[in-house]
């Protein structure tokens, strides 16, 4: 039987290092790509996974590197997009082309991303893409209105996906990440491993009974 595949774009080793992980566990061939391939190359040795170069703010990099992981894999039916540009700064200080790039890599990468992994997957009749969001994908706050316009791009465009692809058999789920995540801890804290657990909790849900959306935070979080 052929290894189900997994790429994770904008790899590293919180949330989307333990769900490789995870994935890993499962039997999937999982592919991790980065920016920065020096930093990535011994996280993805340490996970048994393949690690590849990719710069999200330009689409034909994205482009490439899809064309990459099938030639070395296969088609990845799992897509987790993972990548992330802040830039905080007073709206009197902010450089235009600062938000610009934060925009870039938020909204218009998620969206290269999800349009190469729709066009490979629309034909098998399957497949997950998942986005990483943040607080900042529902709420503003003060000197993150970069920030705070890019995830809010990408929770529009994961919400419209959901509606477009589902009917095609493709799950597109946005996960916000509501609090700041633990390096380490049990099961009661708000850690990587932890949030990996729901992501691939989501990645089984039944077809009848699709999230688009979760909100993750700990139990120990003031609403």
């Amino acid at each position: 039987m052929t290894e189900q595949v997994a790429l994770i774009i904008g790899a590293g080793p919180g949330i989307s290092g333990a769900f490789a992980s995870r994935l890993v566990a499962r039997g999937y061939n999982v592919a991790l790509a980065a920016r920065q391939l020096n930093r990535l190359e011994p996280l993805a040795a340490s996970l048994n996974c393949r690690a590849y170069p990719v710069d999200v703010s330009l689409p034909n990099s994205v482009a490439d590197l899809f064309v990459t992981i099938e030639r070395d894999l296969g088609t990845p039916e799992v897509v987790l997009f993972n990548a992330a540009a802040r830039f905080p700064g007073a709206i009197t200080d902010l450089q235009p082309d600062i938000v610009a790039y934060s925009l870039q890599v938020n909204a218009l990468g998620a969206f290269a991303v999800a349009q190469e992994a729709a066009r490979r997957l629309l034909p098998l009749g399957r497949g997950h893409i998942f986005f990483t969001g943040a607080t900042a994908s529902v709420k503003g706050f003060a000197r993150s209105s970069a920030f705070a316009m890019g995830k809010f791009a990408m929770r529009g465009l994961a919400q419209s996906l959901a509606k477009e692809l589902a009917p095609h058999g493709i799950h597109v789920a946005h996960f916000v990440i509501d609090g700041a995540v633990a390096s380490q801890g049990g099961e009661r804290d708000f850690t990587a491993d932890n949030i990996a657990g729901s992501y691939l909790a989501v990645l089984d849900q039944p077809p009848g009974a699709w999230s688009w959306e979760i909100e993750l935070r700990s139990y120990g979080e003031r609403f």
